[in-house]
């Protein structure tokens, strides 16, 4: 059996795990031996992530739910193949991300970005259980609360467990958000609206859908909110980066072994 690595009671996310990084943040969340993942990432990583589930030895028949934060395929791509492979789950999502997905709509699910030659596989995900705000998903006795957090795209879910939030890509450590694009489907009313319910909130980690989990800094988040709000009123806002030294940050951590929890921002 491989040892648990447990980042909170009951939560694991794989790339700590791994100690190394697969692509996006994947949450396992478990009581007794239920379980569900939120998110997953490309297909081609899949089978190495839901072996290591296995020998975690979490029952791969009761996998109870498949999640999608969002229907963005960098996100998603993978559900297709974990749903053969843990067909009890139910694929969950936003009625937004669902429509997207049934639609199969490329643009806005950045399966395609003509301007920068991206084109990748995007296969038919049903997302069979449709959430929405105040909705709870539970797992065993542990219950997770729905909050719809719309601004990267309409559809951005986020998960509350007590004091921890799965925050998909509402924010990252570096004060970061998701790439906003009015082709996807992005809002920035709407994201700084979410933001500021995630800073007057009373939970004290975030767990985003990309790089280390962060403890919730009020300050850090004012910040993220006030360049949000300037963008609003200036012309040469532009959606995408050429790195992010965040995730090569993580990737250093994963392979030092440091907990997350332990890095001051």
């Amino acid at each position: 059996m491989l040892e648990r690595l447990e980042l909170f009671p009951q939560v694991i996310e794989i790339n700590h795990q791994a100690r190394r990084r697969f692509g996006c943040s994947v949450y396992l969340v478990f009581h007794k031996s239920d379980w569900l993942l939120i998110d997953i990432g490309y297909e081609d990583t899949v089978d190495e992530i839901i072996e290591m589930i296995r020998q975690m030895d979490f029952p791969l028949g009761n996998c109870r739910y498949l999640v999608a934060s969002h229907a963005d395929v960098d996100h998603i791509q993978g559900f297709h193949r974990a749903k053969q492979l843990l067909p009890n789950a139910q694929v969950v999502g936003h009625p937004e991300a669902a429509q997207l997905l049934k639609d199969n709509d490329r643009l806005m699910t950045y399966a395609e970005i003509p301007a920068q030659n991206i084109s990748i596989d995007l296969p038919e995900i049903i997302i069979e259980k449709k959430v929405k705000e105040g909705d709870v998903l539970e797992i065993g006795e542990l219950k997770l609360e729905v909050w719809h957090t719309p601004g990267h795209t309409h559809g951005q879910l986020a998960f509350r467990l007590g004091d921890l939030l799965f925050s998909g890509d509402n924010l990252f450590r570096d004060g970061c958000v998701g790439n906003i694009d009015a082709h996807h489907g992005s809002n920035i009313p709407d994201f700084i609206r979410s933001l500021t319910r995630i800073r007057d909130s009373d939970v004290a980690w975030l767990l985003p859908s990309h790089g280390p989990v962060f403890r919730k800094d009020k300050e850090m988040i004012q910040k993220t909110i006030d360049r949000l709000t300037g963008y609003q009123h200036m012309a040469d806002f532009g959606t995408c980066a050429v790195d992010w030294p965040l995730l090569d940050d993580w990737e250093d951590e994963l392979v030092a072994g440091i907990d997350p929890k332990s890095v001051t921002i």
